[in-house]
């Protein structure tokens, strides 16, 4: 193998987002991806509760008279206890009322990441903030590459939305928009030739959907996003007559998310003074777990076509995997800028 190409066997891409982590690397000739939720749960010290947290190989730290269980099986015990998982992040930002957020994303990080070895890199993704929550991103920002640090990486950020766009527009010389559909927030971001002509967020995204829908159902955020990703059991998807109310309110509130994200991406492009001179209408890619639901493109895509911009937008297109675009993107990231 030639030192580029081991070179490139050195770098990772992960996805920070809100309700899950997300890990890219390569093997060989293909991009390896490993996830956990990052969510976890309190449960009071028992040392039969521990040992079956170990015969199951459940992440898990003891403090204590305490034991915290997190990543992928956290909403397997937040719904035995009829709770919901508490949340490291929250709107795409480390959650200022979680008091171990930082202890948690580290655990998360390291079980996914592990630690360095000599000369390794990653790229990790950030969201854009709105204006009033810049502060907050500052801290997020600099809290996550500390983190990376600590276990021995080289790490540099990556915009998510510009992350959708090198996972799927090379084709396009990296030219277009991406949209990322999380959990806390939708990001966007105008990219022209690979760099980044405008970046822009907004906190309406998979969270607010879950809790909004929630509030008017009387359900639990929890139950209300198992519903939306257990689709093939429940047959939800944005259709004009959903049935349940779940569904009906779910509907709802994903249009108003696609709606409020077309609106931010028009005051944006308005607000930009020199906008490049593209050569033909402008590509969109969407990803994110929030665009997985039935029927979500082609209401972003009329959504977006009934928006007057100042810019000729060609196809929206779903990423080719929604979930680990962002990842994968931020892996393209440490290869083109590492």
């Amino acid at each position: 193998m030639s030192t580029a190409a081991l070179a490139q066997q050195a770098l990772k891409g992960v996805d920070l987002g809100t309700s899950r982590i997300v890990l890219a690397t390569l093997k060989g000739e293909t991009v390896a991806l490993k996830t956990q939720l990052n969510a976890f749960v309190e449960l009071p010290y028992s040392k039969m509760t521990e040992q079956m947290l170990l015969r199951e190989n459940i992440l898990h730290r003891v403090e204590g008279d305490r034991i915290y269980a997190y990543g992928n099986r956290a909403d397997e015990f937040a719904k035995f206890l009829e709770s919901d998982a508490r949340r490291p992040m929250q709107s795409g930002l480390l959650n200022p009322s979680e008091p171990k957020n930082l202890e948690i994303m580290e655990a998360l990080i390291e079980s996914l990441c592990g630690r360095a070895t000599k000369g390794e890199k990653v790229c990790l993704s950030v969201p854009s903030a709105p204006s009033e929550r810049s502060p907050d991103l500052i801290y997020h920002e600099q809290s996550m590459l500390s983190i990376f640090q600590r276990l021995g990486y080289q790490a540099q950020p990556v915009n998510e939305g510009l992350a959708v766009v090198y996972a799927e527009l090379k084709d396009a010389n990296f030219t277009g928009i991406g949209m990322s559909f999380g959990g806390g927030m939708c990001n966007m971001c105008l990219a022209y030739l690979g760099l980044p002509v405008l970046t822009i967020a907004t906190t309406r995204a998979g969270d607010y959907i879950d809790m909004s829908a929630a509030s008017v159902t009387g359900e639990t955020p929890t139950t209300v996003r198992l519903h939306k990703e257990n689709a093939a059991e429940t047959g939800f998807g944005l259709e004009a007559a959903a049935g349940s109310a779940i569904d009906r309110a779910l509907s709802i509130y994903y249009g108003d998310t696609i709606e409020t994200a077309a609106l931010a991406l028009q005051s944006a492009l308005q607000d930009t003074r020199r906008l490049p001179r593209f050569t033909g209408p402008v590509p969109v890619v969407c990803a994110g777990g929030t665009a997985l639901a039935r029927n979500f493109l082609p209401k972003l895509q009329a959504t977006l076509r009934a928006t007057e911009l100042p810019i000729t937008l060609g196809d929206v297109t779903l990423a080719k995997d929604p979930m680990s675009a962002t990842a994968k993107g931020a892996l393209v990231g440490a290869m083109l800028n590492m």
